[in-house]
């Protein structure tokens, strides 16, 4: 994997990158719905999801946010010199644009907006999350989000 200094992450402000298509099964909004305790019908029916007007089942929101790490991590987004951790910090705003339908294909779309250092050594980085859904022209969510890193 290549790297960069933070010098070049801060020059790259502004730059976005986007990862492989990734297929939302329902395996996956399954096991997500165990996990969270979220067994609305839309997302584990398909029998009732598919006579609502999404036509079948959805993905959970919170599931089409926390697929952020992954898919972030199948960029080609340069590691930086000196990392020694990254914690997610939270988000200055998130939108659920429309649901994921069980079988779509998705993939992210990273911006990154701001990497300023907060004190010696921490980072805060803020970055625009789109989920795109393949063949749909509205993504599923953007939110923007801060982590912060500590070098």
């Amino acid at each position: 994997m290549a790297t960069i200094t933070v010098q070049q992450m801060v020059d790259s402000i502004g730059s976005e990158r986007v990862s492989d298509w990734v297929e939302v099964t329902q395996t996956m909004i399954d096991q997500f719905a165990e996990a969270t305790g979220d067994h609305q019908f839309i997302h584990v029916d398909p029998v009732r999801a598919a006579q609502t007007p999404f036509g079948g089942t959805i993905a959970h929101g919170f599931l089409s946010l926390s697929l952020m790490p992954m898919l972030a991590a199948r960029t080609d987004t340069p590691a930086i010199e000196g990392v020694k951790m990254g914690v997610n910090y939270g988000g200055n705003k998130v939108r659920f644009m429309q649901p994921v339908r069980s079988g779509k294909r998705v993939r992210g779309r990273f911006k990154l907006l701001k990497f300023t250092e907060r004190k010696p050594g921490v980072w805060e980085q803020v970055q625009e999350y789109s989920l795109e859904i393949e063949g749909e022209e509205k993504p599923a969510l953007v939110a923007e989000w801060i982590a912060l890193v500590y070098v």
